[in-house]
């Protein structure tokens, strides 16, 4: 009291603490004050948690750096299957069906109309009549009975369609392959895992996180510090993993919410010949989801999705920077576009804490319409099958309010190898490898990439690798080596966090004049970040000192985007408009240069071609691939033409 005296000099000496008294809106103001803090505190953004230390996301097989496996598993065994009971299509399709019984399962719908769904159960009876032997398990089918229908998006032919693989590998379904499900069948087996080096475990049920904390209690389990259950757990099981210094998550909580529910829907709108959109499906159905398909016109994409609202995305890169450019597209006075930009600032801040979510300020003000373009139930999307460029990755991760995964891999492995982490939300890699699949680089003498310097090309070896082409032993002979390793022609590089990034390609190279290796995909996929366009086709030969290319504006932005420029004109007459010309190669020649393409990787010039590149045309693959022996043979008359006269 002397020290509050010497503090309060001017109090009366009658002053006692006990005759303090408040108002009564005192009292309610911090009332109050204390209801928002603890409301602030207890629904305030949290980050995801990781399921492994971000910096070491990979480890180093038997201490070779240039072979790694995920640091998911707990020694060098990969894993092959996540449920005992589910090893074919059949018993994924089947574990769907005990999840969700009548509940929906495959959707699809007419212009201006909602989505109709066909049941589980319903399309158990179809896939019978259909004699798929999908679903009537017995029946062996004719694989000549499937030819003909993978790029078929109708809905009654989806499990027809999968059955030609139930009799040739067992597939691994690509969400789990993440890994976290599988920690599941292996921390539980503690029996195989030496106790002392346990620090995190996964279970499905309570009574066995039960058991866990009793084996910490008794100091079997020294190093537990975390147990994560699927489901949620009670208070009591809280209050004990405390007192043993244990922390007891759920799920969703270190997965954000990632794992894939009964009540997500995903959209189709890939060929079921791509292997992506193939696992994606058994993924969903594998856990009771829903697949709803598009009305097959790509052009009534953006409808169908806003009809769906979809829960999950996949997508390909060049779809996720056609909404990165509208977005931006969308913004034209200099003062939104600084707001915008800023508001992406913030909400990037805040995915470098890691947390994701939708419902911030910046939501509210500016990112909740975007959101709604794409239906506005998004929890995760996945991109795959080429690069994507780290600037339109952060800045939709941070626009769309949902996570964003980036995964590597293609069809010879069960589409994922490589899958990036939840809680890493840096851009420029595809991730660590998934625990199906080991991973190493090999070197590249003619290229200069060494595998000592963690460069060189990607090799793939596990379960989901295939075991050949049907037929064709050259080929096979050509992809796998002796050791079983999958040689996929691309060209990596191992970042010290242990993932990777996708740096060349090896495939496909070819020579310049003077030597010069050119990876014309690679340079593709620099030019297609171009806004006017859509599709390129990089050409080189042997003989010429320079490439040259076709390229095909974006039908939807290319008359606009002209326009801005003074050159006005339909979409077939700004092809042959030299000036229009002349400005989209200024344009991918500057993007080319940002990305570090060097001199001899520009092209020098192109032919403005007014049609898609398609399957329809002969043009793709069924997985949207170019077909570039037909692609030099279609256009032979303007490529002749091009090297006919100097580079301009």
């Amino acid at each position: 009291m002397d020290n509050l005296k010497t503090l309060l000099p001017s109090l009366p000496s009658s002053f006692s603490l006990s005759s303090l008294s408040l108002s009564p809106s005192s009292i309610i103001g911090l009332g109050a004050l204390a209801s928002l803090t603890t409301y602030w505190l207890v629904t305030r953004p949290r980050p995801i948690q990781p399921p492994c230390d971000l910096q070491a996301q990979s480890i180093s097989v038997q201490g070779d750096q240039s072979c790694r496996r995920s640091a998911l598993l707990t020694d060098d065994n990969l894993l092959e299957f996540y449920y005992e009971d589910t090893k074919t299509v059949y018993d994924m399709f089947q574990r769907g069906l005990r999840i969700a019984g009548n509940g929906p399962c495959l959707g699809f719908r007419k212009p201006g109309e909602p989505y109709q769904w066909i049941s589980y159960t319903e399309v158990a009876e179809r896939a019978q009549v259909l004699g798929s032997g999908l679903l009537a398990k017995g029946c062996k089918p004719n694989p000549q009975q499937f030819v003909g229908i993978f790029a078929q998006n109708r809905p009654e032919w989806v499990i027809a369609e999968l059955a030609c693989y139930t009799f040739s590998m067992a597939l691994v379904p690509l969400y789990d392959t993440l890994g976290l499900e599988a920690m599941v069948h292996i921390l539980n087996l503690v029996s195989d895992i030496s106790p002392a080096e346990i620090s995190m475990v996964i279970c499905d049920k309570e009574d066995k996180a039960e058991s866990l904390l009793k084996n910490k209690e008794k100091g079997v389990t020294p190093t537990l510090s975390c147990l994560v259950l699927f489901s949620p757990f009670s208070a009591a099981l809280l209050e004990r993993g405390r007192k043993c210094g244990v922390e007891i998550l759920q799920l969703s909580q270190i997965m954000g919410y990632f794992v894939i529910r009964q009540e997500d829907v995903s959209i189709s709108y890939l060929p079921l010949a791509h292997m992506f959109e193939r696992m994606i499906q058994v993924s969903m159905f594998c856990h009771g989801a829903r697949v709803g398909f598009y009305q097959g016109d790509i052009s009534l994409l953006m409808d169908d999705i806003k009809t769906l609202k979809p829960t999950f995305f996949p997508v390909v890169p060049r779809l996720l920077n056609r909404i990165y450019d509208k977005i931006l597209g969308s913004v034209t006075s200099p003062l939104k576009r600084a707001f915008l930009h800023y508001a992406v600032r913030r909400k990037q801040a805040e995915l470098s804490s890691g947390v994701v979510r939708n419902n911030s300020m910046w939501d509210r003000l500016i990112f909740n319409k975007i959101q709604a373009s794409l239906g506005g139930n998004l929890r995760f999307i996945l991109t795959a099958s080429a690069p994507i460029s780290p600037t339109v990755l952060s800045f939709l991760r941070a626009t769309l309010g949902c996570l964003i995964f980036e995964g590597y891999g293609q069809t010879e492995c069960t589409a994922g190898c490589t899958f990036s982490m939840p809680g890493d939300w840096s851009a420029g890699h595809v991730g660590a490898p998934l625990p199906c699949a080991m991973v190493k680089l090999t070197d590249i003498p003619d290229m200069n990439y060494c595998a000592k310097n963690g460069e060189g090309e990607i090799c793939i070896r596990g379960h989901s690798v295939f075991r050949g082409y049907l037929k064709d032993e050259e080929r096979t002979g050509e992809a796998l080596d002796a050791d079983g390793w999958l040689h996929t022609g691309d060209v990596g590089q191992w970042l010290p966090n242990g993932t990777l990034r996708i740096v060349d390609r090896k495939k496909h190279i070819f020579k310049l004049s003077q030597g010069e290796y050119i990876a014309p995909e690679k340079i593709e996929n620099v030019y297609t970040r171009c806004v006017p366009v859509l599709q390129v086709f990089v050409h080189g030969d042997s003989l010429q000192s320079y490439l040259i290319g076709v390229v095909v504006p974006d039908p939807e932005v290319f008359v606009d985007w002209a326009k801005e420029r003074g050159v006005v004109g339909s979409y077939e007459e700004l092809c042959q408009n030299p000036d229009v010309k002349k400005a989209v190669l200024e344009d991918m020649t500057a993007v080319g240069k940002e990305a570090g393409l060097k001199s001899f990787e520009q092209v020098k010039d192109f032919y403005l071609h007014p049609e898609m590149f398609s399957v329809s045309n002969g043009l793709l693959t069924p997985t949207l691939k170019s077909k570039r022996v037909d692609l030099r043979r279609v256009f032979s008359e303007q490529i002749a033409q091009m090297y006919s006269k100097s580079p301009v």
